[in-house]
């Protein structure tokens, strides 16, 4: 059993696209599906598929790769379970110059840094992703 469902859903994209995958399935939960929305509109996967039901359902993320190189270089889980990073609007990290996405749970929901930017919104920092 995890603790943490939000590190297990990046670790096994990460680890699908180290492996040359061509999908991975994870839990499902609300904000697991939220995540991986998140990562397909800013092109870090191709699509999401949501199968099963009740304690059944699980998502399917079919992975991106171009040139047969993977979307998604590394994830970095950030805000922890033990230890929670909480940022305000000015605050919000960078990735690579804003060559990669920090995702930040707000109050409107998870957000991308620069949209949380300009909704003048902060929050808890899930994870960084290039």
């Amino acid at each position: 059993m995890f603790n943490d469902p939000i590190a297990d859903t990046l670790i096994r994209i990460k680890n699908g696209y180290l492996a040359k995958k061509p999908e991975v399935a994870v839990g499902y939960s609300k904000i697991n599906e939220e995540l991986v929305k998140l990562i397909v509109k800013n092109g870090f996967a191709e699509e999401i598929k949501v199968s099963g039901s009740g304690l059944e359902k699980k998502i399917i993320i079919k992975l991106k790769y171009i040139d047969k190189q993977p979307a998604i270089s590394n994830v970095v889980r950030v805000s922890k379970p033990s230890l929670r990073i909480y940022v305000n609007k000015d605050n919000i990290p960078s990735v690579f110059g804003g060559l990669g996405k920090t995702i930040i749970s707000t109050p409107k929901g998870l957000l991308i840094g620069n949209e949380a930017r300009k909704k003048h919104l902060g929050g808890e920092v899930i994870c960084k992703i290039w």
